[in-house]
């Protein structure tokens, strides 16, 4: 039910969903008699969406979530285990085109591929299935993930492949199964930065101990105030921030996460 509830009411209240969707209401209400609201309901739905795509709001939205994981610290010595989140692959596109499609998050793939090629003993666990509310989901991130590994010269036996989680909830539990951490084993979770506070949450819900190593970050805190020359950046980041705020918001109050804002430090 809450991954229902997540694709559904999670995803129409994201700002450019919400948003375009005003913008069609005020559309459609300057048909009727009620012409003047559609008239404020349009004129809000573009100039919101101007802002959230050319002002530094994305930026300012985003930076929290990812600065709130500092990066790795490989000193402490050669971790066990990698565990790497779905989202880097688009499983439909993939399988309509025969292989492997990297999506917007594709930093993850390249961090495990060098991930283990510095650390050759560790063991890689990609969990990713197919997260689409309706139509096919026979197409599962996690096999196409494991055939671009190999392709980027990770042995085949070194890989194993959770391929039924659905949302990060899913990802943490399977994981864990998975993976079968043993006591003392040091574990690396590979997901994008501004998706880490959120994960590292999850996985400590689930008693999986992993240490977070955040890639594919999408701000700096030199540009942070800085305004954008094109406006699909602004709405991707002003989007994938607001979509994490709001899972994180939803999961501590479902009870899911033992913090509303998870970070380093905590159990």
């Amino acid at each position: 039910m809450f991954f229902i509830f997540s694709k559904t009411i999670g995803t129409m209240l994201t700002p450019i969903d919400f948003l375009i969707g005003i913008g069609v209401l005020g559309a459609i209400l300057l048909l009727t008699r009620w012409a003047a609201v559609g008239k404020r309901l349009l004129a809000a739905s573009v100039l919101l969406l101007a802002l959230c795509g050319f002002s530094p709001i994305g930026k300012l939205l985003i930076l929290p979530l990812e600065q709130r994981f500092p990066s790795w610290d490989a000193s402490h010595g050669a971790p066990d285990g990698i565990v790497v989140l779905g989202g880097a692959i688009e499983p439909d596109l993939s399988a309509a085109l025969g292989q492997p499609a990297l999506g917007r998050s594709g930093d993850r793939i390249v961090a495990a591929a060098e991930l283990a090629r510095q650390y050759p003993n560790a063991r890689i666990v990609f969990s990713g299935g197919n997260a689409d509310l309706v139509g096919d989901t026979s197409a599962k991130e996690a096999d196409y993930a494991l055939t671009m590994l190999e392709a980027l010269g990770v042995a085949k036996q070194r890989l194993t492949a959770e391929r039924q989680s659905r949302n990060t909830i899913e990802n943490a539990e399977f994981a864990k199964a998975v993976a079968k951490p043993k006591e003392g084993e040091r574990w690396l979770l590979v997901t994008s930065a501004y998706h880490m506070p959120r994960s590292m949450g999850l996985f400590r819900r689930a008693g999986f101990k992993v240490e977070a190593y955040p890639v594919d970050r999408r701000a700096s805190r030199s540009e942070a105030f800085s305004f954008s020359s094109v406006a699909i950046g602004g709405l991707d980041r002003t989007d994938v921030a607001m979509r994490e705020w709001i899972g994180l918001t939803a999961y501590w109050l479902t009870g899911k996460t033992d913090h509303f804002f998870p970070g380093p430090g905590q159990r």
